[in-house]
């Protein structure tokens, strides 16, 4: 990892840890406080929403238009308030380019895999990214690892290989002697895998929701001879299944998260109260209906609208994820400010 990197990082996730720490008014007025901030930028550089929001620039954010990913690559020049920048050209780079390699030395290049219709590209430069590796770091630190320079972690991760993936891009940037990773495609067969994670010896194991559960009974049936102190699930809903399979193998059941390629982590599973949490920090989320109506607490939504606080390049404002979450009515005690 760049020096220079990885000191942003340490210095973003220190920010972090203060956020934790707020109470629930000094979360609402921080996150009004960025909101305005984001919404400013874009409309002082992004024509697309100069067009977008016209006559809406005083307005709340639950009255702005959705921004869906079709209308967003369909206008992506004028989307990203980098003028120079333009999707041709940034397709051009996705065809040839490698994971951990920048765009014109600057943009961190990351794409959708085209499951809902179309593949969306997203870019991020060093101010965005750093961000994104904290949140990633946040809810590695919320299931209890010890983030810092002094604690060095092998990680392994089974999954996409696509260098335009989110978490290749990730693990491209963090690999390093402090991030020693190992990326295997989900796609390879079993007996493989384990072989190779048995000579890797990871400590940290993340993979498809569905496969921690084969993993484990993997470990339960003799073959798979490793002991990771956390497992993750990623991109796909965690049954209850592999949780149970996991804690019989490893003594612990994976800690979830929910993210997406165009955010980082939305929300992660909290250690003291096993809850996922929003960072509402990073991330603006509203559960809404079919109609983009909000739904109340305890119901799930069909839709989740995102605002990404810190994106500038290329600003998410109430853009669309076709994902059905639901906020939960109870009060939480865990101490966190962050809505579950």
């Amino acid at each position: 990892m760049n020096i220079s990197i990885l000191l942003r990082l340490m210095h973003n996730l220190e920010q972090l840890r203060q956020h934790e720490r707020w109470t629930r008014q000094q979360l609402e007025t921080y996150e009004a406080e960025a909101l305005q901030h984001l919404r400013e930028y874009a409309y002082a550089h992004s024509p697309f929403y100069q067009r977008f929001h016209q006559g809406l620039f005083d307005r709340p954010l639950n009255e702005l238009p959705v921004l869906t990913k079709a209308l967003m690559m369909e206008h992506f020049d004028d989307v990203v308030t980098d003028r120079s920048l333009h999707l041709d050209d940034v397709r051009a780079y996705a065809a040839r380019g490698e994971a951990g390699q920048r765009y014109r030395n600057r943009y961190w290049v990351n794409a959708t895999s085209g499951s809902s219709g179309q593949p969306g590209f997203f870019l991020f430069d060093q101010v965005e990214w750093t961000p994104i590796l904290a949140s990633f770091a946040r809810s590695q630190e919320w299931s209890g690892m010890n983030i810092n320079l002094t604690h060095r972690q092998r990680m392994a991760t089974v999954g996409s290989i696509s260098p335009w993936h989110l978490s290749s891009q990730v693990a491209a940037t963090a690999q390093s002697w402090w991030r020693p990773s190992l990326r295997l495609p989900a796609s390879q067969p079993l007996a493989q895998t384990v072989q190779q994670l048995n000579g890797f010896q990871p400590e940290v194991l993340i993979a498809y929701a569905s496969m921690p559960g084969i993993r484990a009974e993997e470990h339960l049936n003799g073959r798979l001879r490793i002991r990771p102190r956390i497992t993750y699930p990623s991109s796909e809903v965690l049954t209850r299944q592999p949780r149970q399979r996991v804690r019989e193998a490893w003594g612990d059941e994976p800690f979830n998260q929910y993210g997406a390629t165009e955010t980082a982590d939305i929300a992660a599973e909290y250690q003291a109260c096993r809850r996922l949490h929003l960072f509402e920090d990073l991330v603006i989320a509203e559960v809404v209906d079919e109609h983009y109506h909000p739904v109340p607490p305890g119901v799930y939504g069909a839709k989740v609208l995102i605002t990404t606080l810190f994106s500038r390049t290329q600003p998410l404002i109430r853009y669309e994820l076709n994902d059905s979450v639901r906020v939960s009515p109870e009060a939480h005690t865990c101490g966190l400010p962050f809505a579950v």
